[in-house]
């Protein structure tokens, strides 16, 4: 038995180093999520929409820019070999999704086109990409 008079040790947990390991940590998460985000279209103007929503399965980007430049997954294409390049790529049983990245600025009429070149292929859904207002 041990006199009463003699001091316990106390034992103390020292929890800096725990927060720095979860600030470290967490460092780590939010660096790695910012390249989760992939983008596999060309850097255009949306337009904006109050109903656009996210897509979450894009399989194919079809890009039109302001002055009519049209691009398949960024490979310049013309809109004649739209339509065979979507064939070759689009499995007919599948259910691939092709987003329309046209800038505000292109006219109207190109975009039916290629929306009319869409809708010839089989197993293609198609959407058209916009920005939220």
């Amino acid at each position: 038995m041990r006199p009463i008079s003699e001091a316990e040790d106390t034992f103390e947990i020292n929890i800096l180093p725990m927060i720095d390991v979860i600030f470290s940590i967490l460092a780590f998460f939010i660096i790695s999520s910012l390249f989760l985000t992939r983008s596999q279209g060309l850097p255009v103007d949306l337009p904006s929409a109050q109903t656009a929503e996210p897509k979450q399965s894009v399989q194919l980007n079809i890009t039109i820019e302001p002055d009519g430049e049209m691009f398949l997954d960024k490979q310049p294409i013309e809109l004649e070999a739209l339509k065979g390049a979507l064939t070759k790529k689009i499995a007919p049983d599948s259910e691939s999704v092709v987003i329309i990245n046209a800038d505000e600025k292109v006219e109207h009429g190109t975009v039916v086109k290629v929306m009319d070149r869409l809708r010839q292929v089989p197993g293609a859904k198609m959407a058209i990409a916009a920005d939220r207002e």
